[in-house]
């Protein structure tokens, strides 16, 4: 069985960071797979489920809600690993046409304030597993840590 893609990146030289993890064409269109990695892999913490669920309702929510990009949203959701997040998009596109997008999304998680959409039994089949002060601090972390800042290093995956 061929390995598949995300598995051929060496975790043990990946940093937290925006990166595109592949790119799958559909008849003539092109989705971007996003890799919005929160942590360092196997050298930090990975976050809790509660946190991790959070921001996932957040994040869906917010980029299907953006002006721009809710029409080009496929997909926002995490890694089974917990360390980060899947972001797919229509369009063929890199890393550093989506960093305001990101910063964007992560400075919704930091200032939401209210009920997390979509958290109820009607409408979540674990509605109770979140933690907004969590998914704050995680969302809060990597914008000042990796977000604000960020240089090529962390746009593409290393050698």
């Amino acid at each position: 069985m061929e390995r598949i893609a995300s598995f051929t990146i060496d975790h043990l030289k990946l940093e937290p960071g925006i990166y595109v993890s592949r790119k799958d064409k559909v008849g003539n269109e092109v989705l971007t797979t996003f890799d919005l990695r929160l942590t360092t892999p196997n050298k930090e913490p990975v976050m809790s489920t509660a946190e991790v669920h959070t921001i996932e309702h957040l994040g869906a929510t917010f980029l299907r809600n953006h002006a721009e990009w809710k029409e080009k949203t496929v997909y926002f959701g995490p890694m089974g690993c917990r360390t980060g997040f899947y972001m797919i998009l229509h369009g063929d596109l890199d890393s550093k046409d989506v960093v305001e997008l990101v910063k964007e999304l992560f400075a919704f998680v930091c200032n939401f304030e209210g009920d997390i959409p979509g958290a109820t039994p009607k409408e979540c089949g674990n509605y109770s597993d979140q933690n907004l002060n969590m998914a704050k601090y995680w969302a809060n972390r990597y914008l000042k840590n990796t977000l604000e800042h960020i240089d090529e290093r962390h746009l593409v995956y290393p050698q």
